[in-house]
Formats: C-alpha cells, structure tokens, sequence
C-alpha cells in the first residue's frame, strides 16, 4: 500500500460563473481544493479533503484522472455544490456572490494522524477555522483568504489567521484584515511567512529572513486569472517540501509557484493547469528563471 501523501489540501470544489475578456463560462469547475492539487500534484502526491455535490463530482473526477491525487476524503455530499459568480475585469474578479449551503452539510476531514503539510484554501472562514482544529500534528499550516468572506466573517477570518504559520493573501484581502506594513502585520500574527500575491506584479514571500519577490512572466497571457493564487500556494508549498523546505530553497519554490500559475491563466478554468504536465512546468520554471535574472 503507498505512503499517505504529505501534502493535504482542505477547500472548496465550485461551479463558478463568471465573464470576462474570455467570454461567459457557465458552472465551469473550480474552487481553492481542485486549483491547488492539480498544480501541486504535478511535483509530489496530494491529498483533497472538501466538500462536492453530486452535480459536481463527475467534473471532479475528470479533472483529477491520471493526478497523484488522493480523493479519500473528498465527500459527494446530497446538495448543490458550492456556486461562485464573478465578473473578471483587468486581470481583477469582482465577486458577485457565492451560495455555499454545502458547508452547513460538510465537516473537514482528514487521513489519521497527518503529520505532513496542510493548506487550507479559501472557503468560509468558519470551516477553515474547524480545520485549523484537526490538525494540530501539522508540520507545516498554511492558510488562504477570501476577501468576500474576510468582510462577513471577520472574526471567524482572523482566527484562521492567528492559528497558521504560513498564510498567503492578496493586497486587499491583506488590508481587509487590518495590514498595511507587511512585516508589521507578519509579526504582530506571529506568522512563519506572509504570502502577498499581487497578480502581474508577482508574489513576494516575508519571513523573518527577509523578503523574497518573484516577478510574474509577462511573455504569456494572461487570460483567466481564476485561480492563479491557489496554483501559487500548490506549486510553492509542494516544490519546497520536495526539496527539503530549507530556506534557502524559498525563491525556487516561489518560481515554482509563479510557473504554476502562468500555467493556469492561459486558459479558462481550471484547463490550463489540469492539461499541464512535469516537463511543461520545468520549462515555465526556466522562463520564470529567466526573467528573474533580467530583471535583477
């Protein structure tokens, strides 16, 4: 029987409609749990725990085919999945609203005794918070943020943030949780690191070592920037354990990361990271390497 994986993801599977430069896409799959283990599986196994309705789970398993993506813990639950409406505009989503009637059916789970890394993707913050709880045997405990959800559920938001050793956020989702200097706020939450994704200016990692910033790559496009944030998290978090998560393997994570999400954006949904395979990233690592060096 193989080792359980070391990385879980626990978050959402949605249905999301949206339009944008892309056009209109209708209950297209998505959602922080397939964006981060589809990027993170193409580099080490991944375990999925969240919640999908039946109208769902087909895309799911479509999605997931020929991935070293455990789906133990991903429950098809009898409601509708988790429904998300946005409006992309400048590389930028305007959430439209959310129905999320999943959650009240649905408690995290996950494999016995994990003591591997855990990411908790952007889902309402008061199952985020009631994951948090089940894994106090977590090596590592990373966390992201929803801005819709970080306005409704404030409290319920900052706990998240108060119980994670990593947590990763855009600018607005940062200033929404009361931030502005972001090695400020990194200590005043007593945070290992603070991840600021900030679309095609890159993504910038604040440790107690310093900061890290690796550029986004201009020379592809940028075509649906849903789920890029998620794709950064897998591919960073699952480079660095797969290296050894020294600190000094930190920037080639983070390249790791941005090459993920390039992937991702140069397709609608979640087609671009899903069709992607090992060697396609290694090439878009170089690239992101590349530029790096130019621009240093």
């Amino acid at each position: 029987m193989p080792d359980a994986p070391e990385l879980l993801v626990i978050g959402s599977v949605a249905l999301d409609t949206r339009d944008g430069p892309f056009g209109k896409v209708h209950e297209e799959l998505g959602g922080s749990a397939v964006y981060f283990a589809l990027a993170a599986s193409l580099i080490v196994p991944v375990a999925v725990s969240a919640p999908v309705g039946r109208d769902g789970a087909e895309q799911v398993t479509r999605a997931f085919e020929g991935r070293p993506i455990d789906t133990s813990f991903l429950r098809v639950i009898d409601a509708p999945t988790y429904r998300w409406k946005a409006h992309q505009e400048h590389g930028h989503n305007l959430d439209l609203g959310s129905v999320d009637r999943i959650y009240d059916r649905w408690e995290p789970e996950i494999p016995p005794d994990f003591a591997g890394w855990a990411f908790i993707g952007s889902m309402r913050p008061d199952r985020q918070d009631m994951a948090i709880k089940t894994l106090h045997a977590a090596r590592l405990l990373a966390a992201d943020a929803m801005l819709s959800y970080v306005k409704v559920q404030t409290l319920e938001a900052r706990n998240v943030l108060r119980r994670t050793a990593w947590y990763f956020c855009n600018h607005e989702e940062f200033a929404a949780l009361g931030g502005s200097d972001p090695e400020e706020f990194r200590r005043q939450w007593w945070l290992e690191g603070l991840v600021l994704k900030a679309g095609p200016k890159g993504v910038t990692a604040h440790t107690a070592d310093g900061n890290v910033h690796v550029p986004a790559l201009p020379n592809h496009p940028a075509f649906d920037t849903t789920g890029a944030g998620d794709a950064v998290a897998g591919g960073m978090l699952a480079r660095w354990l797969s290296t050894g998560a020294q600190r000094s393997g930190l920037q080639d994570a983070l390249v790791c990361g941005v090459a993920c999400a390039s992937l991702t954006i140069e397709s609608i949904g979640v087609r671009g990271i899903a069709s992607a395979t090992p060697r396609l990233l290694d090439a878009r690592m170089a690239e992101v390497w590349e530029f790096l060096r130019r621009e240093s």
